[in-house]
C-alpha cells in the first residue's frame, strides 16, 4: 500500500497519515507517479473498494493530474473518458469518496483507492455499480442495495 511516498512536488510530499492528508518535506528525488503504468491514452484503471468493508463499489480511470488532485484534496478525482474531463465523485450529487488510502498493484498498471463512501458509488443510485451478475446469458439483478438519492 502507498501511503507514505505517493507523490512528491516542489520539495514536499502529500501522505496519509492515521486517516488523514499531510503535506510533509520529501528528501528524495523519486516521483512514483513516473513507476506507473499509464495506457495508450495516459490513463489507468481504479478500482474503488470500501474501505470499512471492502465491497468492491466501481472501477474508474484515472490520468497523471487526476491522481494529484485526488492526494491533494484528499477526495476521489476521476477522469471521464466519455466527456473528457476530471469529475469529482459527488461533486453534484453529494455522493463522496473521501480517500482512506490508495495502493498499486503488482504490475503498476492499477491503482486501488479505498474510500469512505457516501451515499451510492453507482449514478444510478446502488450502493455498488456491480448490481447486475451474468447468469445463464442474461443479466439478472443481484441483490445489491438501491439507495434514494
Amino acid at each position: 500500500m502507498v501511503s507514505g511516498d505517493l507523490l512528491r512536488g516542489g520539495g514536499s510530499l502529500a501522505i496519509l497519515l492515521d486517516g488523514a492528508w499531510r503535506t510533509a518535506r520529501y528528501p528524495f528525488a523519486v516521483d512514483v507517479l513516473d513507476s506507473l503504468r499509464f495506457n495508450s491514452d495516459g490513463l489507468i484503471p481504479a478500482v474503488v473498494q470500501d474501505h470499512a468493508t471492502h465491497e468492491v463499489l466501481m472501477l474508474a480511470y484515472m490520468n497523471r493530474e487526476s491522481i494529484q488532485r485526488t492526494v491533494t484534496t484528499g477526495l476521489a478525482t476521476y477522469w471521464s473518458r466519455s466527456r473528457q474531463s476530471f469529475w469529482v465523485k459527488g461533486e453534484t450529487s453529494g455522493h463522496t469518496q473521501k480517500i482512506r488510502s490508495i495502493s498499486v498493484d503488482c504490475d503498476a498498471d492499477t491503482i486501488l483507492l479505498q474510500v469512505d463512501q457516501t451515499g451510492p458509488a453507482c449514478h444510478e443510485n446502488y450502493r455498488n455499480c456491480f448490481f447486475r451478475d451474468l447468469v445463464g446469458g442474461e443479466l439478472k439483478l443481484n441483490g445489491t442495495p438501491k439507495l434514494e438519492p
